[in-house]
């Protein structure tokens, strides 16, 4: 009887021995998938990283010509007093101004400023009729 005991002790022993050989290497076989995928993943992670800096740098170049640009369309603008003055005469019309208002606010003379409203209307007449 105790040789019967120990023989199925011996069987539960062996079957034991034998899942856990069985769970441990599944066991690792699943780790080297995860490693894998770990890898796989840190690489993506690594080219939208590399890929995100080299767009903000090239974000930061087209701000930085958008500034000069600006900056230089200022200039322009600012260089001739009298493109100034017709500029704003131009935005004072677009608000609904008559031609007393361009003659006095922007330092025209009356004939420029009947020139201009005559020339507003011209270009506002097609879009009214639309």
């Amino acid at each position: 009887m105790i040789w019967f005991a120990l023989a199925v002790v011996a069987v539960i022993a062996s079957v034991s021995v034998g899942y856990t050989i069985n769970a441990r290497r599944k066991l690792q076989q699943h780790q080297r998938q995860y490693e894998a995928l770990i890898n796989v993943l840190r690489n993506e992670i690594q080219a939208l990283t590399s890929s995100s800096i080299g767009m903000g740098h090239r974000l930061m170049d087209v701000e930085n010509q958008l500034n000069i640009t600006a900056e230089k369309q200022q200039e322009l603008a600012n260089r001739d007093p009298g493109v100034l003055a017709y500029n704003q005469a131009a935005r004072l019309m677009e608000m609904g101004a008559d031609v007393d208002d361009l003659v006095k606010n922007c330092g025209i003379g009356r004939p420029e400023a009947e020139l201009m409203a005559l020339l507003h209307k011209e270009i506002t007449a097609p879009d009214k009729q639309s």
